[in-house]
């Protein structure tokens, strides 16, 4: 699997590819100048694990880049990596679908934790599902209400109510709760909750 960097500035690109690789070394990066490549650049060089997107691009206006990669690649985790104020524009990217929005003035650390919340591997999914007593503990605590909450049979926008948050918002937190427990939907969630013991917790 690849991640695909797309920024125009080279500097900016070697940076992010320098985070990435402390977040998971060995990771085949490839930096994309301007958003109409991204397209014949995933063909040629695989499928893609995340998407790193400037907002800012000589080719895309507003939320342009993160409306056109969320239809092209509508699985494909995106990370919104911009100049651009959280305060103006992160609800409206991730309204847009992106899942995490990462100011360029952030620390390396700040902007490591975000890219780490993407690239969880299948391999510790795996580790995870056969060590099932450490798994609880390794999820938040809202991953444990989302859990219980899909025991009780209610649906996203029942659980944004009950949070208080938006329903992008909770379809991002079950994407990152699959992605932990290496399922791909809520009946398959639910199975491995009841098989663990999970639903006491």
């Amino acid at each position: 699997m690849t991640v695909y960097v797309i920024d125009d500035h080279p500097l900016m690109r070697d940076a992010l590819t320098m985070l990435v690789h402390r977040v998971k070394p060995g990771l085949k990066i490839i930096p994309v100048p301007k958003l109409n490549v991204v397209e014949s650049t995933v063909e040629k060089n695989g499928a893609a694990e995340l998407f790193c997107l400037d907002l800012q691009l000589p080719d895309t206006l507003g939320m342009s880049g993160v409306q056109l990669l969320k239809a092209k690649f509508p699985d494909v985790p995106l990370a919104v990596v911009t100049s651009s104020s959280a305060s103006e524009f992160e609800e409206r990217c991730l309204q847009a679908g992106a899942d995490v929005f990462i100011e360029k003035s952030s620390s390396p650390t700040q902007i490591i934790a975000a890219l780490r919340s993407l690239l969880i591997t299948e391999e510790e999914s795996e580790e995870e599902a056969a060590n099932p007593t450490a798994g609880p503990t390794k999820l938040s605590k809202r991953q444990k209400q989302l859990i219980l909450m899909l025991d009780q049979g209610l649906s996203n926008r029942d659980i944004a109510e009950k949070l208080d948050i938006s329903e992008h918002t909770v379809k991002v937190h079950f994407w990152r709760l699959f992605r932990r427990l290496g399922v791909n939907s809520r009946t398959q969630a639910l199975h491995f909750a009841r098989t663990n013991g999970w639903l006491g917790i």
